[in-house]
């Protein structure tokens, strides 16, 4: 068979909110599958059985024959190449420590040309596994040279580029937590800051440090001489010592101070230039030499026997601890020292120089603290250790051996109190103990120092223990439960705030600034993104048409924004998906508008359906959808809504509503020309409001329509704004916008 050309990639675009395919983030691709449209899996010879010779996981895919083997099931009945390339895809995130289970290939009405869409936790990551997919599958589709190695020269790729773009385990962790609980998050940089929740309810994180941990209290505890100071007027446990400028007065202070000693930077971190348990003016000197570089002062300080540990406190509690060993070698006789290290001490896979290991890799070069604990055994790295001899190593940066069961009420109590004096909320305590479940006190014990910004890893994958939910624990901190509710939830518990997204083609802008209008009556800072504009509590900053992602973005980014208003076109959602994960209110006028959307192949109703769903699968379960139904296909979408539904027609006859009522349901309609609120068989007239004719006359010029009107009153009702503001409001809204100008 001769070569076939490659799938064309014709468009890939990232949908970075809820889409027509699911409510997270996708990468989708249109394929052009070219002459490989007549080609199906099953006529390409050799060819099923050489991609499962490089990807043999795919027998674990279930496709959608919803088992174990179906997607080879499908790939020998024959299946079109779009959608082999969405699972081989699939199959190298998965290799790549980047699992993701969701992927569909649909046609369009062109021939040959596919949407395909997979999971994207990362818009460079998914690029980067397309790019390796389409790769792999061509050169298996043409039998051209591509081998077991090739595979992992892909898989490599894809992770360099996660290494690169993806959250630190710290960061990683305290999102996922977030995200158990319902709260949602925006990535603020390419780094680990990271926003948790939205507008007002916010929190936001950097590593382990939020923005409640104090700058004052950060400073504090990068002085470690200021720290000790602090903590020992406050009866805190801490080593004698004091800061030296020369190596000369190191041994004076040492010898003030009492053998043995310890002397360290005073503001170095993770353990650098540390050299312990020090008793010659030797060993004390060539310390000096070790820590200078590392830090701005050197101190000199009591040796503390034990065990170094590493609490975590959070929130004025402890809720994890580590334990540190000493890291040995056995000489053999032949080995050097460094040879040793590499064989004994490297090898195991907890080590690395990343931030997934536990414990760090061993480096003499660069880690002087070794090579002076080595001078005082008599050897140095290249020496080469007698058969049996066991030589010592590292005496610290082996913190990963989970204690957070033994830590006793009275050094749970020091710890958290020494947190509380620094002025942290987030603090990482070292302390050296012989017995972690014993007193400090009784056993001569201290805490040597305290860390803003604890790493978290140690707790997540300790190298002994069980892993710590020290992510939860800091989610839990930023967003405390209410324990008096039976759901545990409070007004930003979960880091929101009430977002009302508007969808259809027809008065939705309109829509949208009556209900930020009534909003800002109630009282609450409200932010408005619609075609007329981008608004901050009512005053217009910036004029261009704000119904896309990066507008919304901004005002879910604004600590100052109580509540926000977005309005969603279909194009919205297809080009981009919608600006927030889920709303309390989704409301949708119609499914026209499918004559200007060719470029998404979208041409009829039932199509426009899937779109506009869109913004009613995303309610939440304590909010509302507020829908038209006057128009049947809207009207259908009631079962999808995890809310409650509000209906809204002119006609207080619609079938929809007369249904929905008999379910004691709420509706809006006209009678007597005026807006009636029902709920079930209980029918009031919106107080506050006149005769829709005189008010509709008055909003002539501006275009609103009486259906629009009972649109945002059906809104605001479910928003619980009291009727008789929603009236007034009404009657008192300026439906024309103010000029562009600054923002407050």
């Amino acid at each position: 068979m001769s070569k076939l050309d490659d799938i064309k990639l014709l468009r890939i675009n990232y949908l970075r909110g809820p889409n027509i395919w699911t409510y997270r983030a996708v990468l989708e691709v249109w394929l052009d599958l070219g002459l490989l449209e007549d080609f199906p899996s099953n006529l390409l010879p050799g060819f099923n059985d050489r991609l499962l010779a490089l990807l043999p996981a795919l027998l674990e895919h279930h496709c959608g024959v919803g088992e174990r083997g179906g997607f080879l099931q499908r790939l020998n009945e024959g299946t079109w190449t779009g959608h082999v390339l969405e699972h081989v895809v699939i199959e190298l995130l998965n290799l790549s420590d980047m699992p993701t289970g969701f992927g569909q290939t649909r046609s369009t009405s062109k021939h040959g040309v596919y949407r395909m869409v997979f999971r994207a936790r990362d818009e460079q990551v998914a690029r980067t596994a397309l790019a390796e997919g389409h790769r792999l599958l061509m050169a298996a589709i043409n039998h051209l040279p591509y081998g077991p190695a090739d595979v992992q020269a892909a898989v490599q790729a894809i992770r360099d580029q996660i290494d690169d773009c993806y959250l630190g385990p710290s960061t990683a962790a305290i999102v996922a937590a977030a995200t158990d609980r319902g709260i949602p998050h925006i990535r603020l940089n390419d780094g680990n800051l990271v926003q948790l929740g939205y507008g007002a309810s916010q929190r936001r994180i950097w590593t382990a440090e939020t923005d409640l941990t104090s700058a004052i209290g950060e400073s504090i505890a990068h002085d470690k001489d200021l720290t000790k100071s602090l903590l020992a007027s406050c009866g805190v446990p801490v080593p004698e010592g004091e800061i030296v400028a020369s190596a000369e007065e190191a041994w004076e202070a040492a010898q003030d101070i009492g053998l043995p000693v310890v002397v360290k930077p005073t503001d170095a971190n993770h353990g650098r230039g540390v050299s312990l348990d020090l008793n010659t003016r030797e060993e004390v000197l060539a310390a000096f030499a070790v820590a200078e570089p590392e830090g701005s002062e050197v101190m000199v300080e009591r040796h503390v026997r034990g065990h170094e540990h590493r609490l975590l406190v959070v929130g004025g509690r402890v809720v994890a601890a580590a334990r540190g060993e000493v890291a040995m070698i056995t000489g053999d006789g032949q080995l050097t020292v460094n040879q040793l290290i590499d064989e004994q001490l490297n090898t195991d896979p907890r080590r690395g120089t990343g931030e997934d290991f536990p414990l760090s890799r061993i480096d003499t070069a660069t880690d002087g603290a070794i090579v002076l604990d080595l001078q005082r055994q008599g050897l140095t790295p290249e020496a080469v250790p007698a058969a049996g001899r066991e030589v010592l190593i590292q005496r610290n940066g082996n913190v990963s051996i989970d204690c957070t069961d033994e830590v006793h009420p009275e050094v749970d109590y020091i710890v958290s109190l020494a947190a509380r004096v620094v002025g942290l909320d987030i603090a990482g305590i070292d302390l050296v103990a012989q017995d972690i479940s014993r007193p400090l006190h009784a056993q001569g014990g201290a805490i040597v120092e305290v860390n803003a910004g604890p790493g978290l890893l140690m707790h997540l994958k300790p190298a002994q223990g069980a892993p710590r939910p020290v992510g939860r624990a800091i989610c839990d901190h930023l967003f405390a439960r209410n324990t008096d509710t039976p759901d545990h939830r409070s007004q930003g518990s979960d880091g929101r705030i009430p977002i009302v997204g508007i969808a259809g083609s027809s008065g939705t802008q309109h829509i949208a600034r009556l209900v930020a209008w009534l909003l800002h009556l109630s009282g609450r800072y409200t932010g408005l993104a619609c075609q007329d504009g981008l608004f901050l509590d009512q005053r217009r900053v910036e004029s261009a048409d704000s119904t896309h992602w990066e507008a919304g973005q901004r005002l879910l980014i604004n600590r100052a924004v109580q509540a926000a208003v977005f309005e969603n076109g279909a194009d919205t959602i297809l080009r981009t998906g919608l600006a927030y994960d889920r709303c309390q209110i989704g409301v949708v006028t119609d499914l026209d508008g499918a004559a200007g959307l060719a470029e998404f192949d979208i041409r009829d109703d039932a199509q426009m359906f899937k779109v506009m769903r869109s913004q009613v699968d995303v309610v939440l379960p304590g909010g509302a959808a507020v829908l038209n139904a006057a128009h049947a296909g809207v009207a259908d979408m009631k079962p999808l809504c995890d809310g409650e539904v509000i209906f809204y027609s002119l006609d207080p006859g619609a079938a929809a509503i007369a249904t929905h009522r008999g379910d004691n349901g709420r509706a809006v309609y006209v009678r007597q020309n005026q807006v009636v609120l029902a709920t079930g068989t209980t029918e009031s007239f919106l107080p506050g409001l006149g005769k829709l004719t005189a008010w509709c006359k008055r909003h002539a010029r501006s275009g609103i329509t009486e259906s629009s009107l009972l649109a945002a009153i059906g809104t605001a009702w479910a928003l619980d704004i009291p009727l008789n503001l929603i009236g007034a409001g009404i009657e008192a809204f300026d439906s024309n916008p103010q000029p562009a100008g600054r923002a407050d």
